[in-house]
């Protein structure tokens, strides 16, 4: 048997062990030290700080929109918007799977 096959045969069998002993993903369930910064930053995210910055980022969108005779600006600002609604849901939803 040559080196590089008996290399290759090493990694698969690491690999093998490996993927069979990894464990369910945990990544939002741990951290309790951290739960206090997610909880303020959440509430920050979909709380009133979030409505406002989706809002100015929607005026300012319309306000460039205007300036250039564009609607694209404005759309800009309405994504903005529609993303500081739905992606902590969504990141909280990756989060917490178990797979």
């Amino acid at each position: 048997m040559s080196k590089t096959r008996s290399t290759a045969t090493i990694a698969t069998a690491l690999a093998l062990v490996l993927t069979l002993a990894a464990g369910s993903a945990l990544a939002g369930t741990t951290g309790t030290e951290f739960q206090t910064m997610y909880t303020t930053l959440l509430n920050w995210a979909t709380g009133f700080l979030g409505k406002s910055i989706a809002i100015a980022a929607f005026i300012l969108g319309a306000g460039i929109g205007i300036a250039r005779s564009s609607p694209i600006p404005a759309l800009a600002g309405v994504v903005f918007a529609l993303f500081m609604v739905y992606v902590p849901t969504i990141i909280d939803s990756i989060m917490t799977a178990v797979i």
